[in-house]
């Protein structure tokens, strides 16, 4: 029924004029999904350029505070809240939700399935639009009278409820309105993400031929959609608690602050893997082109990552340990935390099962690939004191809960935002990047990165609480050894940065002047290396439509001289 049904969609446009619109409207009212696709993927490296820019300003106040910042100035109590909260919230909402989901899954879902475009091509360019005006209302907040929202990304109340609590009445009100409109932009994105891999196949694409990266797209998708409701309700609760007077979450008046932790975290917690597996299905892709390797246990791993999205519904409550929630409660949360890690672990073993016996080559994106893997793995090892009740109540809004959530949430957001651009870059743009300034840019990155968070380790087992504007407030806290970590951690940033540098240079002089890229430089099986570089709209001439005769990792077959197998290639 479905292969008929994909049948259907490729008669149907068949006949369909690919002609979109030109000049400057290609770029503003465009329904072409790689148009789209690059819209989403440059909002979201401007809004990374703010975000680290943010992390820039308040680390240098927690190295040096007091003194001023170059390109900033003196920091401010509230301006340092302001900082630290949309860091947050625009690191996760509109730069790794833009560009793993929606800027990679629109470029890759339609090529990799060998779909001319999605099947709702308005419903897409809506998603965009939605999501750019999200992004200049969360910018716009930072600019209203008393600055932006200052009551830290989860946004809990009675903090986030009241004016006069958080001193930023207005950015708070904003703050709100830009995630709920970023919510919506995502809802519509998923409805396309799904409908397209269920209906547009290439005829002879079965379910266990989809690639990984398509499934893990789609499943985070059914995770968002799943999710959102009951934080789409509460947030419209907070807004009638900010601006019309009501109490929801105002114990005075009957309320429950309580209530809002619940609702933001069964959705923030499946959020965490609504990121998480987009990152994993790019590193999955990577690993075997680059392994030279079949994927080990593809249908083991399809299985296990919906055992994963079902479980990341029942583990929500170990944010609250600390609450005032039954220890009855706290005790089958902590058991749902800690099984949760099982198929996690296997997700990543299974890539490790594949690049063992490969002829592995270290590519830039294999780097990348292999960096998630090692980075993704302290990350969890380290979520695991977390799930505990007993060491979460010490740990508990300490800078080691900070360095365990970057190293879970970096390895998904930044590094795997690096694999994806550096291995579908010659299909997204038809040049080569430079592999050795990717692999300058690679090292300048990951070594500076463990040092600004393995410190933060330390600073939490000594109790260094988050959201402390200045430690010397509080000098049992402040300590000479701490404040080195501090200093360490600040400066291995810098360098971090600096080394982004690099990264973007590559990036603008491949795009100008780099060497044209062939339909498929790495030698992959996927559809999408099957079309020019880049694809023109449509993808595929009318009559030279793909179609699919096995699965996507096909390689290294001892039967065949060549090491690889292209999916559109009889048998």
């Amino acid at each position: 029924m479905v292969e008929a049904t994909a049948e259907v969609w490729h008669a149907q446009h068949e006949v369909h004029e690919h002609h979109g619109p030109q000049g400057v409207l290609k770029y503003l009212w465009s329904t072409d999904h790689k148009v789209i696709s690059m819209q989403y993927l440059f909002t979201g490296m401007f809004m990374a350029v703010v975000g680290g820019f943010m992390a820039y300003v308040f680390r240098m106040q927690l190295a040096f505070p007091g003194s001023s910042v170059p390109g900033f100035g003196i920091v401010s109590p509230g301006e340092y809240n302001s900082l630290v909260t949309n860091h947050g919230s625009i690191m996760i909402f509109w730069v790794a939700m833009p560009v793993l989901i929606a800027a990679f899954g629109n470029f890759l879902i339609p090529l990799m399935i060998g779909a001319d475009d999605m099947v709702f091509p308005r419903i897409n360019r809506l998603s965009f639009q939605v999501f750019f005006i999200s992004a200049l209302v969360i910018l716009g907040s930072l600019f209203v009278e008393g600055g932006g929202f200052g009551g830290a990304w989860t946004a809990y109340p009675p903090l986030s409820a009241k004016g006069v609590y958080n001193q930023t009445p207005l950015g708070a009100t904003l703050w709100l309105i830009g995630v709920a409109l970023e919510f919506v932009a995502f809802l519509l994105g998923g409805i396309n993400f799904i409908t397209t891999l269920m209906n547009a196949r290439a005829p002879g694409m079965k379910a266990y031929d989809i690639p990984m990266v398509c499934w893990m797209i789609v499943i985070a998708s059914i995770l968002f959609m799943l999710s959102v409701g009951p934080l789409i309700a509460g947030a419209v609760m907070l807004l009638f608690d900010q601006t019309l007077g009501t109490g929801f979450y105002d114990p005075a008046m009957g309320g429950d602050p309580v209530l809002w932790q619940h609702l933001f975290w069964f959705f923030g917690h499946p959020e965490v893997y609504v990121v998480m597996l987009p990152a994993i299905g790019i590193t999955i892709d990577i690993v075997a082109t680059f392994a030279r390797k079949k994927l080990f246990g593809y249908k083991l791993m399809l299985y296990t990552t919906v055992a994963t999205g079902v479980l990341s519904f029942f583990v929500w409550a170990h944010h609250q340990f600390i609450s005032g929630i039954d220890p009855r409660m706290a005790n089958v949360f902590m058991v749902t935390t800690l099984l949760i890690s099982v198929p996690i672990a296997e997700l990543m073993f299974v890539i490790i099962a594949t690049l063992y016996g490969g002829s592995i080559r270290l590519a830039t994106p294999m780097l990348w690939a292999l960096a998630f893997i090692a980075e993704f793995l302290i990350g969890g090892v380290t979520g695991i004191f977390l799930g505990a009740s007993g060491a979460d109540i010490y740990f508990h809004d300490t800078y080691f809960v900070l360095a365990h959530f970057h190293y879970t949430f970096f390895p998904i957001a930044i590094i795997g935002t690096f694999a994806a651009l550096t291995y579908w870059f010659p299909k997204m743009f038809g040049k080569m990047m430079s592999d050795k300034l990717g692999k300058i840019h690679f090292w300048g990155t990951i070594i500076p990165f463990n040092f600004i968070f393995i410190p933060l380790f330390v600073l939490g087992m000594g109790g260094q609480h988050r959201r402390i504007y200045n430690y010397q407030h509080f000098p049992d806290l402040a300590g000479a050894d701490f404040q080195r970590l501090r200093i360490i951690a600040t400066v291995a940033l810098l360098v971090m940065l600096a080394f982004q540098l690099v990264f973007f240079y590559n990036f603008i002089r491949s795009l100008l002047r780099g060497e044209k890229a062939p339909k498929n430089p790495w030698n992959a099986n996927t559809l999408e290396w099957t079309t020019e570089s880049p694809p023109p709209h449509g993808n595929w001439p009318p009559d030279q439509m793909p179609k699919v005769y096995r699965g996507p990792y096909e390689y290294g077959r001892p039967d065949r001289e060549s090491d690889f197998w292209p999916q559109d290639e009889p048998a």
